[in-house]
């Protein structure tokens, strides 16, 4: 395993925030979402999960792993401006108790997680909406690919980068 887990976080607590990943991923997935993990935003932050609701609404969860990552992270209030409800997700050793009342909660152990807040809705923008839209769709075709075709894919990104 890499510095960074899938989701993000330090590496001492790399499984730990795996695991509340994989249980947050499973979340949105029962609920009909559509989840994405590691999204890049147009503000140059990235998403722990971006998922799109069967209405077209989009929501982050952030993972966080330890009080220390949630208490060292003060990007978090700029990942509203690209979703329509704003979650963390994380599990049940957190102190609950530092995650901040406007937001939702996601409670996770093992692969199972559990809805304990939700989050408010702050809609976006149309506009924001479709170029959002647009980003999700490039993002997760571009994976698909990838995955279908490894070696296409990496050729690709390096002609692209000679370019």
């Amino acid at each position: 395993m890499n510095k960074f887990s899938i989701c993000g976080g330090p590496a001492a607590p790399a499984e730990r925030t795996l695991a509340i990943c994989r249980a947050a991923t499973r979340f949105c997935a029962l609920r009909g979402w559509a989840p994405i993990q590691e999204v890049p935003l147009p503000n140059g932050r990235r998403a722990d999960i971006l998922a799109l609701q069967p209405d077209g609404g989009f929501v982050i969860l952030e993972i966080k792993s330890c009080a220390r990552d949630f208490l060292s992270d003060l990007k978090w209030p700029e990942y509203r401006d690209f979703c329509d409800r704003l979650y963390f997700a994380v599990d049940l050793d957190f102190p609950q108790d530092l995650i901040p009342e406007d937001t939702g909660l996601v409670a996770a152990e093992g692969w199972e997680s559990a809805l304990l807040r939700e989050a408010p809705a702050h809609p976006l923008a149309p506009a924001r909406r479709r170029a959002l839209l647009h980003r999700f769709a490039r993002l997760a075709a571009g994976r698909l690919a990838a995955a279908s075709d490894p070696e296409g894919h990496a050729a690709m990104r390096a002609a692209l980068k000679v370019e």
